[in-house]
């Protein structure tokens, strides 16, 4: 906590949690003891991993530890046949490019410092689709639903978002049938929607709407360049951009996931 503290990320102790119960975390120590670099490994499907975490502290930074750290997760899920992937900041993708990483498509990050305001862009469904809250027995349908946008499976991860802040969750259904849905996080600077895949922008929009609602205090959404109306309409409720992402692949040049139905991912550090 006290590196992702210092570097003004978002992640509470529980996000830290989750990354090392499903994943592998990596670190290194002074000969004193103190933890002064850390990332985490995440493995999807048996496809491709998620790279994370990759914080080195103030004062040992410039001395190629994030590079060192980042070659030994890369070796480490090439040998056990995984495409190693990761959502990458500007400085980040300059150390990335050299080890063998391609970029695939951008993001933004946004951030509102309340998500209260009235938007300038309807919020209205689709017709025949309809929005209501999500409960635990939805889990396996949004499982089944996220898992061919996603790329692979990551029930737990859902589970653990429904679980963590169900008030706002929410499911978009058209005659019966899942459409899209949305969890949400808290943060430790800022609440933070997402994953948010729907099979339209429209929905999309409805879906943030209902998760949006009431939030009186700062929140990230990291959506995906390509979803223009769903970004003018976060424009309408306050958002403005905070940091650029590109989403890089290992050696491909292929995304796994479908960019068209994932419209804001769980977080750089999740995928």
């Amino acid at each position: 906590m006290p590196l992702s503290a210092e570097a003004g990320w978002n992640q509470t102790a529980a996000d830290w949690s989750l990354m090392l119960n499903l994943g592998e975390g990596f670190g290194l120590w002074t000969p004193e003891g103190r933890l002064v670099a850390t990332t985490i490994v995440l493995p999807f499907g048996g496809r491709f991993a998620w790279i994370g975490m990759v914080l080195v502290t103030n004062d040992f930074q410039r001395r190629g530890l994030a590079a060192r750290l980042l070659r030994h997760a890369v070796d480490v899920l090439v040998k056990r046949g995984l495409t190693p992937m990761l959502d990458a900041t500007p400085a980040g993708a300059r150390v990335y490019e050299p080890l063998g990483f391609v970029g695939l498509y951008g993001l933004q990050r946004l951030r509102a410092p309340a998500a209260s305001q009235p938007a300038s862009v309807s919020a209205a469904p689709p017709p025949r689709v309809s929005v209501r809250p999500a409960i635990p027995a939805d889990l396996g349908a949004i499982a089944a639903f996220d898992a061919p946008a996603f790329g692979a499976g990551r029930a737990p991860i859902l589970a653990h978002f429904l679980a963590r802040r169900p008030e706002r969750a929410f499911v978009a259904e058209a005659s019966g049938r899942l459409v899209g849905y949305v969890l949400a996080r808290d943060g430790r600077a800022a609440h933070h929607p997402g994953p948010l895949v729907a099979n339209d922008q429209a929905t999309a929009i409805a879906l943030a709407d209902r998760a949006l609602a009431g939030v009186g205090h700062p929140v990230y959404i990291d959506v995906l360049d390509r979803h223009e109306t769903l970004r003018a309409w976060l424009a309408g409720r306050g958002f403005v951009p905070q940091r650029p992402f590109t989403r890089m692949a290992h050696r491909r040049d292929a995304p796994f996931d479908d960019p068209e139905r994932v419209i804001a991912i769980a977080g750089p550090e999740l995928g």
